[in-house]
């Protein structure tokens, strides 16, 4: 079966036969299914009247368990924005009533961001909307093949993620 990519690296090679090009094989098909990914999360998350962003704190909260609250600089740690940036979401997010701050008992001059139950509500919904699309994705791939294909994603984004 041949897709845009092949045609693509066919015409490099044709146009270029002095290059290797060869990372194209593999990389421009990531950066197309991220792509595809991308308009999935976004249609996933609109369902639910949810901004990429939104779930991307939501479900920050989410996985933190019971009482679902974090610090602001833990968020930050996870979503990988600014502290400003991190302030006006939890901003936005409070005032649709999603979370709320509460005082951080250890520090006096702190805050917690806590997940309310309406927000918890939104994140779980909007995780298995996401799940469905994500799997309607992945369809055509067996069981195996899909292991494999994280094993050897992981062995390319491992490095990024620990720096």
């Amino acid at each position: 079966m041949e897709d845009e990519v092949d045609r693509l690296v066919a015409a490099w090679r044709r146009e270029r036969p002095d290059l290797d090009v060869e990372p194209l094989e593999v990389l421009s098909r990531v950066s197309r299914l991220a792509r595809h990914l991308d308009r999935a999360r976004r249609q996933a998350f609109a369902e639910h009247q949810l901004e990429p962003w939104e779930f991307d704190v939501l479900t920050a909260l989410r996985r933190a368990g019971d009482p679902y609250q974090l610090s602001p600089g833990q968020l930050l740690t996870q979503t990988l924005v600014t502290s400003g940036t991190m302030t006006n979401r939890i901003d936005r997010l409070a005032k649709k009533g999603l979370v709320e701050r509460l005082p951080d008992p250890s520090d006096r001059r702190g805050v917690l961001v806590r997940l309310t139950a309406v927000g918890r509500d939104k994140a779980d919904s909007a995780l298995a909307a996401l799940l469905d699309q994500e799997r309607a994705i992945l369809a055509d791939l067996t069981v195996e093949q899909r292991h494999a294909l994280a094993r050897l994603l992981r062995s390319l984004t491992a490095p990024f993620d620990n720096l």
